[in-house]
């Protein structure tokens, strides 16, 4: 049986482009992997971190286990929680939106608990080499010749955790003018908007179908 761990991080609910796109490379995998296929989910969006949790499970790190306060032990307990699902997967889809030039608060709060767990701590590989796909929705354009290029603060920082940190095998999937269709200053993008969204979809398709040899090939 194949696991994927899903991790969604956009604050839309309903026309979001990081959870469609998802949506389709978590539709492949299964389609491409079997009926048998688990799911693990997290949603910062409907659950999120605590804000407050880092920080408690840091200082728990450094306290022995019997001295800890009910509200380290349970910082703690959530850290083991979050490194128990990326742990256990097979497969790891992580949909982040570009927020305000970089990593959104939930998002980041949720890479630090983690981080805070041995297995994901320092220069651990719990999951080197597992197949992860990245999922990025940027509002606007930000490529090399655009007003923003260089404006993208997230991207890097997610790809050099899940990449040089934890030594995933990993696939950016991006997305960019996502916001064309709601904003008239962005009128004339849409064209453009719309024909990448329909490329994003089918690299995830594509992708999703693919990751079968990658599990294969590690089994």
């Amino acid at each position: 049986m194949t696991t994927i761990f899903r991790l969604d991080s956009s604050i839309r609910t309903e026309g979001s482009v990081s959870r469609a796109v998802a949506d389709t490379l978590e539709n492949a995998i299964i389609e491409a992997e079997g009926n048998d296929t688990r799911v693990t989910r997290r949603d910062l969006a409907a659950d999120p971190v605590p804000t407050d949790a880092w920080a408690t499970a840091a200082f728990a790190g450094h306290t022995p286990e019997d001295e800890r306060t009910p509200e380290q032990q349970a910082a703690a307990a959530l850290a083991t929680q979050l490194a128990d699902e990326v742990g256990a997967a097979d497969v790891l889809i992580i949909g982040a939106p570009l927020y305000n030039f970089g990593v959104s608060q939930h998002l980041k709060t949720w890479f630090d608990l983690l981080i805070t767990d041995p297995r994901f701590a320092g220069g651990a590989q719990t999951v080197k080499d597992k197949p992860a796909f990245l999922v990025i929705a940027r509002g606007g354009g930000y490529g090399e010749g655009t007003p923003r290029a260089g404006w993208d603060h997230a991207t890097g920082w997610l790809r050099r955790i899940l990449e040089d940190v934890w030594g995933l095998d990993l696939d950016v999937i991006e997305t960019e003018l996502t916001l064309a269709e709601v904003t008239p200053q962005m009128a004339e993008l849409r064209d453009l908007a719309r024909a990448q969204l329909a490329e994003s979809h089918e690299v995830a398709r594509t992708s999703g179908r693919s990751v079968t040899l990658k599990l294969r090939n590690a089994a």
